[in-house]
């Protein structure tokens, strides 16, 4: 029944992003159609067939083989205390290295290499680890795209989404693009922004709300890690998964109304601001990227986190109104006894949540519909560190812990649209005003896209130790 309440979750979507259209009267029966079968498709090789489902295990071995080799260098900087050394850890497909046994009274060990939630210090993981892998992967694939090893890759994907949902090739390129880089995507369809549609652009944006660049994913993936071993390629898989989804709700939302310029046709690369130089400089620059982002993470945390925290402050000291002897300051005390930013959000994203099919448990779907409302603020680190939490404590089932890792799996939050909507209007400046005006309703599509892809994660899940990737 959670399965089917998935499958119809998707077509639930649809409708609400319908209903926000701009133009009801156009509906791009073929973008949904085949986007939706394509995302149905991709689940299916990943969460059903043997052989791809065990390839991503495969990929996952060698992405956190590449996460553990990236603490090397925050290792040298900060002792083996802060970093660990990685463990060994095997699971049913030979799960590789992953995160280290207890050194410190910040960790604890536990059978099978798992940390103990209650005892993990978060914040030494995330200062001291998660930030220098953010640096490493930038530089990794910065070094990469030099080395012209990514650029066919992406071209791959943007001609499968080209062609089965016929939308035009250079909103494809961003959206492939947007599976290995974020905002930088847009670097290679920049000769075309001035002429692409309002439709086009908001699916370019909506591709970088919806998906996650994948200087991020070790950020997201260390988190899980100990409880979920997998959760390296299922991130890979999600991002996949989602671009399709961006583009259905997009369109939905925003239907094309003119003709693209490059219908029909997937455009090549164009000459990156990186072109020209050595791969080492590529490496050098792209670290000092990462820094910029990592630094930029936690800056936007420190600030949003004490906002939110001053917000509920003030929710408290309302709720100290309950025991006034004055009956309407008395009610106003009461009410605000259970308001906190955290609820108002879980109540927001509850129907939403619903439609993913997370858990019929009224009490697992608002603790699910609490954790994914956060993002919208918090950014997705908050919400995964809870996540991780619960799934360490052993407090949430592991159905719902593969959809809501799957959803929080983009950067569909409101501190996002500063630097996509201001990133892009600088490459196009002339299109500022509709990238503007586009910017709310994109981060609205990859909202719904995220999600969209929790509905695929929950209508093929049916075996969580499979999933997994744990015995």
């Amino acid at each position: 029944m959670l399965n089917l309440l998935s499958l119809v979750g998707i077509a639930g979507l649809c409708f609400i992003a319908w209903l926000g259209s701009e133009d009801r009267s156009r509906v791009p029966w073929k973008v949904i159609i085949w986007g939706v079968s394509l995302q149905l498709l991709i689940g299916l090789l990943v969460f059903r067939i043997p052989g791809t489902r065990d390839l991503v295990l495969v990929v996952n071995n060698l992405l956190n083989g590449v996460i553990d080799a990236s603490e090397a260098g925050a290792r040298f900087l900060f002792g083996p205390i802060f970093v660990p050394e990685p463990g060994a850890a095997s699971g049913p497909s030979g799960a590789g290295r992953w995160l280290a046994r207890a050194v410190t009274p910040a960790f604890a060990p536990v059978a099978g290499d798992r940390l103990a939630g209650a005892n993990l210090d978060m914040g030494f993981i995330f200062a001291f680890r998660s930030l220098p892998q953010v640096i490493f992967f930038s530089a990794l694939i910065a070094l990469l795209y030099n080395l012209r090893i990514i650029q066919p890759i992406v071209q791959v994907f943007a001609r499968l989404f080209r062609s089965v949902m016929g939308i035009s090739g250079a909103e494809s390129l961003a959206g492939a693009a947007n599976i290995f880089v974020g905002i930088e995507s847009a670097i290679a369809i920049k000769p075309f922004l001035a002429s692409m549609t309002r439709s086009e652009l908001c699916a370019v944006l909506s591709s970088c709300f919806g998906s996650i660049a994948s200087t991020v994913l070790a950020l997201y993936a260390g988190f899980l890690r100990p409880t979920f071993p997998a959760i390296t390629g299922h991130l890979m898989a999600a991002s996949i998964l989602t671009i399709p989804a961006c583009f259905v709700l997009s369109k939905i939302l925003v239907p094309e109304r003119e003709e693209p310029k490059t219908l029909g046709q997937v455009p090549e690369d164009q000459v990156t601001e990186g072109e020209g130089q050595s791969p080492m400089d590529s490496l050098i620059l792209g670290a000092l990227d990462g820094v910029k982002m990592a630094v930029g993470i936690a800056a936007v945390i420190v600030a949003i986190l004490g906002l939110v925290a001053l917000l509920n402050l003030v929710f408290a000291s309302l709720a100290g109104l309950s025991d006034s002897d004055f009956a309407p300051l008395s009610w106003i005390g009461m009410v605000f006894s259970v308001i906190t930013i955290q609820n108002i959000l879980g109540a927001i994203f509850l129907p939403l949540t619903f439609l993913t099919g997370v858990s019929l448990d009224w009490q697992e779907l608002w603790q699910a519909s609490s954790i994914i409302g956060r993002r919208l603020l918090e950014t997705a680190v908050p919400p995964y560190l809870t996540l991780a939490s619960l799934s360490a404590q052993g407090t949430i089932s592991d159905r719902s812990m593969v959809i809501i890792s799957y959803v929080l799996c983009g950067f569909a939050h409101v501190p996002s649209v500063g630097i996509f909507v201001g990133g892009l209007a600088g490459l196009v400046p002339s299109r500022r005003k509709d990238i503007s005006e586009l910017g709310w309703k994109a981060l609205w599509a990859g909202t719904l896209a995220t999600l969209m892809t929790g509905c695929v994660a929950g209508f093929y899940f049916y075996d969580g130790v499979a999933v997994l990737g744990v015995q």
